[in-house]
């Protein structure tokens, strides 16, 4: 079964930091996992899923202007996992985060950043 796995959410205060981790199962899939970018999406209550972060196969990265210089992707293919590493967080950082590859998407991870 192919399938992406989120995990490392929960509640931290501002200021804190948690780090997501996204795993791939299915040995075809992982092929497929390891040559392709993978995204970070994440989305609140009441609005529309936005882009967080990517990672090219070949470890190219990228940002949203909200969470640049707070957010680390990186990705680890002999694991088939893709890390989200968020320092600093902020309240409007709360979400359900997701990660992403081709057409293939996991089941989230939900963030919440609250005194």
């Amino acid at each position: 079964q192919v399938q992406l796995v989120e995990s490392g959410g929960g509640l931290v205060q501002p200021g804190g930091s948690l780090r997501l981790s996204c795993v791939a199962s299915g040995s075809i899939f992982r092929i497929i996992f390891g040559s392709n970018a993978v995204g970070w999406y994440r989305q609140a209550p009441g609005k529309q899923r936005e882009l967080v972060a990517t990672i090219s196969s070949g470890g190219t990265t990228t940002y949203a202007d909200s969470v640049k210089g707070r957010f680390t992707i990186s990705r680890d293919n002999a694991k088939n996992t893709v890390y989200l590493q968020m320092n600093s967080l902020k309240p409007e950082d709360t979400a359900v985060y997701y990660c992403n590859t081709k057409t293939t998407w996991g089941q989230g991870t939900q963030v919440t950043v609250s005194a």
